[in-house]
């Protein structure tokens, strides 16, 4: 009797299954991404239209409403977005009037961020409207399941990055 022909993947997978193709539409890191993504973007859509303002630009001008007085590079640190991104942000935020920027008054070289008046009045609108687009999201879920949802994000967002 002739052995049936077996293809190397699947060989490949009894006796690697880490090496097997990626399903990446089961793939955790994959799902959490596009909810990301999808969920980022439903709001995005709404102050991109009305301010011509990007999600990295919100998303500093959202940390600097919360912690003012921060550099760029601790902007950086507290969204995990790249600094080049975040550099570029500022520049335009800056330019625009919505951020402010000064320097440290014990270390003349470190830039102190915050949000101008005209940067204020823009997150007045744009945080309402974020907060909206959340309870909707949330909506979809039950008491029971908003708590550990919460719960599990607390948990994987306390895992050291590697």
């Amino acid at each position: 009797m002739k052995p049936v022909a077996r293809s190397i993947a699947s060989v490949s997978e009894e006796r690697h299954p880490d090496h097997a193709p990626l399903e990446l539409e089961h793939f955790l890191p994959y799902r959490l991404s596009i909810l990301s993504n999808a969920v980022s973007q439903a709001i995005a859509d709404d102050y991109q239209r009305r301010f011509d303002l990007s999600m990295t630009e919100w998303r500093v001008m959202a940390v600097l409403a919360r912690f003012e007085g921060l550099s760029a590079r601790e902007v950086a640190e507290r969204t995990l977005m790249d600094k080049v991104a975040v550099s570029r942000a500022l520049a335009k935020l800056v330019e625009a009037g919505w951020v402010t920027r000064a320097t440290h008054g014990d270390d003349k070289r470190r830039s102190v961020l915050g949000l101008s008046e005209a940067g204020w009045a823009i997150h007045e609108v744009v945080a309402p409207m974020a907060r909206e687009h959340e309870r909707n999201l949330l909506s979809k879920l039950d008491e029971e399941e908003r708590t550990w949802l919460v719960r599990i994000l607390d948990k994987l967002q306390a895992i050291e990055p590697k």
